[in-house]
């Protein structure tokens, strides 16, 4: 098994691993977490195109390592937004989970307000 074939393999776990949290997480914390997963899997399959011209005698191929630079920066800020919105959401509801905490349906509420 080469290098490449052992990376791929690990985005391809990284992905996988992040789609199971985002469908069966509730807390949104954990979903951003799950989605950073994802991300990081995504930006380890373009680490592995970057350093396609390595097997050459070259450096890695400087496009896609400026791309995945800028895509991480972008992925953090993103990322401590999401975790301000999600703290603002805590503060204003008391929770931070998708799930009602009354106990109501989103039919029983429709129901209510006709």
């Amino acid at each position: 098994m080469t290098s490449t074939t052992f990376f791929g393999l690990c985005a391809a776990a990284l992905v996988g691993l992040g789609c199971y949290g985002l469908i069966v997480n509730a807390q949104l914390l954990r979903k951003l977490l799950a989605f950073n997963l994802i991300g990081h899997g995504v930006f380890l399959v373009c680490a592995i195109i970057a350093h396609r011209g390595a097997a050459d005698g070259l450096g890695g191929d400087p496009v896609p390592q400026a791309l995945l630079i800028t895509a991480i920066v972008v992925a953090f800020a993103a990322s401590a937004l999401a975790v301000a919105l999600i703290l603002r959401l805590f503060e204003e509801t008391g929770s931070a989970s998708l799930t009602r905490s009354d106990g109501l349906a989103k039919s029983d509420t429709a129901e209510q307000e006709h």
